[in-house]
């Protein structure tokens, strides 16, 4: 399966080389999401475990900003006339989106400007790195509609990336994390001036493209399986994983190349 020629609907796509770059759209209201961008983005995700032709994605920013949640009007106004199932299909299709996320076999990179807020902060929270500019400013807002801090993995997830007594302040407080916090905390793997954000990320993507993807998607499922194993589970899953991997051509490829004093290059078989 190809997505090079993919069209969505409800966010913007492009493709370069191997790299997918996803940005949300209506810049003018600082990207929110809709019931609609979330269910395609959900859908897209899915859909990459099968893409052979993508190698790694990037989700940008777009007009400065990286998202301001769920829109008020289009989500938030109808949720209050949903009943209890209404009420948990909405919460279920926000959590099957950064479940997709986690489980795609490609590196995600999240480049962050300017808002990133409620959904948009756990659509960061849930790729694999990110890249912030010195005006990014990240807050879980849920509290402060009136919901509790666990939405969409965040209770599971925030502490693991900066630590529970961090996570429990922002989780609780709904206050925004800096930039320079979220550097220092962990969340930013980097910050780098809003104009150098897009390249950089995309610079960053396409060395991880151009590497032993194959291994890059075993790491991305350790990371993720090893969560629920004791050591002892977690060092004997590593072994066998690694054993996989040493089935590969890219290995070989590796060996090959450093024999002759040269650089590997990688074909992900």
């Amino acid at each position: 399966m190809t997505m090079s020629d993919f069209k969505p609907k409800h966010f913007n796509w492009r493709v370069d080389g191997k790299v997918a770059h996803i940005t949300l759209s209506r810049p003018e209201r600082k990207n929110p999401m809709t019931f609609e961008s979330y269910a395609e983005l959900r859908d897209t995700f899915r859909d990459l475990v099968y893409a052979d032709d993508i190698k790694a994605v990037v989700i940008g920013s777009n007009g400065g900003n990286f998202c301001s949640g769920g829109d008020v009007h289009d989500i938030i106004g109808p949720l209050l006339d949903k009943d209890m199932k209404g009420l948990l299909a909405f919460t279920r299709m926000t959590g099957d989106l950064v479940k997709a996320m986690h489980s795609c076999p490609q590196p995600v990179i999240a480049a962050v400007d300017g808002v990133c807020v409620g959904a948009g902060a756990m659509i960061a929270l849930f790729s694999d790195m990110r890249l912030g500019t010195p005006q990014a400013k990240t807050a879980f807002l849920f509290t402060r509609v009136g919901l509790a801090g666990c939405d969409m993995g965040a209770c599971a997830m925030l502490p693991r990336v900066i630590g529970q007594g961090r996570a429990s302040e922002l989780l609780f407080t709904g206050r925004t994390m800096s930039a320079d916090e979220g550097e220092r905390w962990g969340f930013y793997n980097k910050l780098v001036a809003a104009d150098q954000l897009e390249a950089e990320a995309l610079k960053l993507a396409h060395q991880l493209a151009d590497g032993p993807t194959f291994g890059h998607m075993m790491t991305k499922t350790m990371l993720k399986q090893e969560w629920s194993m004791s050591l002892d589970m977690a060092i004997e899953a590593e072994a066998q994983a690694q054993a996989i991997c040493m089935q590969t051509l890219d290995f070989r490829r590796a060996y090959e190349a450093f024999v002759a004093k040269g650089k590997p290059v990688f074909a992900g078989d």
